[in-house]
């Protein structure tokens, strides 16, 4: 980062205690309190809002679209059978 670039922050947004956060947009800070403030002001001036989260985007690890195989389902799922377990006999 140049002192003429700003990082990119992932905002989310808590509009009740107990809600998921959820992911509202992004904005550009120097600092995680000045992405706090200007999140604030951008994604929590019309909607209720009990909790903002900031995260600096480089931080966030993403999967590849290319790696179809990071998301390959078992189809063995004999762990599942009630068999497997060693239950003592009544």
């Amino acid at each position: 980062m140049t002192d003429t670039q700003w990082d990119t922050y992932e905002v989310f947004h808590q509009s009740r205690r107990g809600d998921p956060h959820i992911h509202v947009g992004s904005v550009h800070a120097p600092d995680p309190q000045m992405a706090l403030q200007l999140a604030r002001d951008q994604f929590a001036r019309r909607l209720k809002c009990v909790s903002i989260w900031v995260v600096n985007s480089r931080h966030v690890t993403a999967t590849d679209y290319q790696d179809e195989d990071f998301f390959a389902q078992l189809t063995d799922k004999s762990y599942r059978d009630p068999k497997n377990f060693g239950a003592p006999e009544k």
